[in-house]
């Protein structure tokens, strides 16, 4: 089993999912847990679609999340 750093934000029309390390997957849903399902489904076909090119499958890294106040 692999594991991908996903970033999940909430805004007034839903939920929006990337995955960093995979360039272009997006997954979005009404509710958090319908996105976390759609962005599974996403990283499925994209790591299937990388592998039938015969590219290599990403590796992983760590991602560090922070907020940052800009004053003004």
């Amino acid at each position: 089993m692999t594991q991908y750093s996903v970033i999940i934000e909430k805004d007034e029309d839903g939920y929006f999912a990337h995955v960093p390390i995979i360039q272009g997957c997006y997954a979005q849903g009404d509710t958090y847990e319908e996105t976390l399902l759609n962005i599974e489904d996403a990283i499925r076909l994209h790591l299937e679609d990388i592998m039938k090119s015969g590219q290599k499958l990403p590796k992983l890294h760590q991602i560090s999340l922070t907020t940052v106040e800009i004053s003004g």
